[in-house]
């Protein structure tokens, strides 16, 4: 008896000692998760925890802790939260930042120390300019901003547009010019240009001007809390033509009071649908849907992919042998990033030269107060 108690406590002894012992590699996380697109941010922080999760439950040859700052959607703090992150926590590889603006100075810091970084959902075409160590998950502005031309006019059948959109900010300068292009390109007018302020909240005077010239349809290139605004403007000032959004319109339909009924109709470019048959993302869909109590958006698709991207780099470097140990390791799990090949949430992900995903957009189409899943484009 007392030797099967001796057993016993030796094996629970080198059973604790191992898993003292096991690797812990160190991932980063920059995210708004307060402030005003913090529905983006925690949305990215949720999925990435869900699969961070489902992955140190695994048999894997290390654990991930996931160390996570709020940058507020703002550039200074997500400089502040990448600098603690590869200075003080000294991280092996950075998810993040969520929105454009705060990536820009993250990105190009991330080139002079080399580090392995990935935006799950940053779109500016800028993001992955800098370096060859920055890779994003999402599509970029050129390809959303151009293909919403392209469907007005193929599939609407649109002869004309008009585009409200925020001169202070890149994301939306970015996309107007894109829509602007290829608009040009297939024959679309576009009536006119208004632009609005940073904080602007009045939209009605642009409006104004633009029901003047009867747009067939009107592109909002910006996010889901102000482009409530100008579409319940709009409506209320008698504009009958469709409304056209982009991925920041992803979420319109959560805002709390919100009359949904002034998006009937309107459609926007967005990274995946959930009516997507896809098993991975309906498991995804189920999973995270069991845990958070709500459906996921096409943000927390982005973060479940980045995350996937990096713990598959992460898992391949380790299986080549080497040693996964902050700047040493760099290198190694940039040409890891560099030849992802997964089945994401968002589809089939690679990388072309640029650090850029090879993938198609879905069109969603808003009715009845629910988001409904019209093509691939």
């Amino acid at each position: 008896m007392k030797k099967r108690f001796a057993c016993l406590f030796l094996a629970l002894m080198l059973a604790f000692g191992a898993a003292a012992s096991a690797e812990s590699v160190k991932v980063g996380l920059i995210a708004p998760l307060t402030g005003e697109v913090a529905v983006y941010g925690n949305a990215v922080k949720e999925a990435v925890q869900l699969y961070i999760d489902d992955f140190n439950a695994a048999d894997h040859p290390f654990d991930i802790n996931l160390i996570i700052y709020d940058d507020k959607g703002d550039p200074t703090e997500a400089m502040n939260a990448y600098n603690k992150l590869v200075y003080q926590d000294d991280i092996a590889v950075l998810l993040g930042p969520v929105t454009s603006s705060p990536t820009f100075g993250v990105a190009e810091a991330s080139v002079d120390d080399g580090i392995p970084a990935l935006t799950p959902t940053a779109t500016h075409p800028d993001v992955t300019t800098y370096g060859n160590n920055f890779f994003r998950a999402c599509f970029e502005d050129p390809f959303q901003g151009g293909s919403m031309a392209k469907f007005a006019s193929s599939e609407l059948k649109a002869t004309t547009a008009a585009i409200i959109y925020n001169n202070a900010d890149t994301y939306s300068i970015g996309l107007r010019d894109a829509f602007m292009k290829t608009a040009e390109e297939v024959g679309l007018t576009v009536t006119t240009t208004e632009a609005y302020g940073a904080s602007d909240i009045d939209f009605r005077a642009q409006l104004t001007n633009i029901i003047k010239t009867n747009p067939d349809v009107l592109f909002i290139p910006y996010y889901y809390n102000v482009t409530y605004m100008i579409c319940s403007q709009a409506r209320e000032l008698g504009y009958t033509g469709t409304f056209l959004g982009v991925d920041g319109t992803d979420g319109v339909l959560a805002i709390e009071g919100a009359d949904v009924s002034v998006f009937d109709g309107m459609y926007f470019a967005n990274h995946y649908s959930a009516d997507s048959d896809s098993p991975v993302t309906q498991a995804f869909i189920k999973e995270y849907t069991d845990k958070y109590g709500a459906t996921p958006n096409a943000l927390a698709a982005l973060g479940y992919d980045g995350a996937m991207i990096v713990c598959d780099a992460l898992e391949r470097v380790n299986n080549d042998g080497v040693k996964i140990d902050g700047e040493s390791s760099y290198e190694a799990i940039i040409e890891a990033l560099r030849a992802t090949e997964v089945d994401g949430v968002t589809g089939h992900i690679t990388f072309d030269e640029n650090n850029n995903p090879i993938k198609t957009l879905s069109i969603i189409q808003i009715k009845d107060g629910a988001y409904h899943f019209y093509m691939n484009y």
